[in-house]
């Protein structure tokens, strides 16, 4: 019998955030994440470096409800939740525990109505 081939991990390389008021995307995630953010030569596109990852704000992406969830590791979860109030965000679910000792997440929307969530683990 052969023997399978494993297929070679893919990792994620690039992630793309709909961003209709792209000015207010590039102040938020700035100032709330201390994402690195830079106008793109390519026109109405901006790019931003989070960590490791880096991605873009698309104008031409439609913000939806449903899809995948960005979730985002802060030290401390209410704290930051006010700071994405204040900045404009607004909260769609407080801090809640995941149980099993995976720690605890909230949900909120950005500026431009993207639903992302924040982790902590304390």
């Amino acid at each position: 019998m052969a023997k399978r081939k494993t297929p070679a991990c893919a990792t994620i390389c690039h992630i793309e955030i709909p961003a209709p008021d792209l000015e207010k995307a590039k102040a938020f995630y700035k100032q709330i994440f201390g994402w690195k953010v830079e106008d793109s030569p390519l026109g109405r596109y901006c790019m931003f470096t989070a960590g490791d990852l880096g991605g873009g704000f698309d104008p031409d992406l439609p913000v939806a409800d449903a899809g995948v969830r960005l979730v985002l590791k802060v030290k401390d979860i209410p704290a930051k939740m006010r700071e994405i109030v204040a900045a404009g965000g607004r909260e769609i679910r407080g801090k809640k525990e995941i149980g099993g000792g995976f720690g605890f997440w909230a949900v909120f929307r950005d500026p431009n109505g993207n639903q992302l969530a924040i982790w902590s683990k304390t």
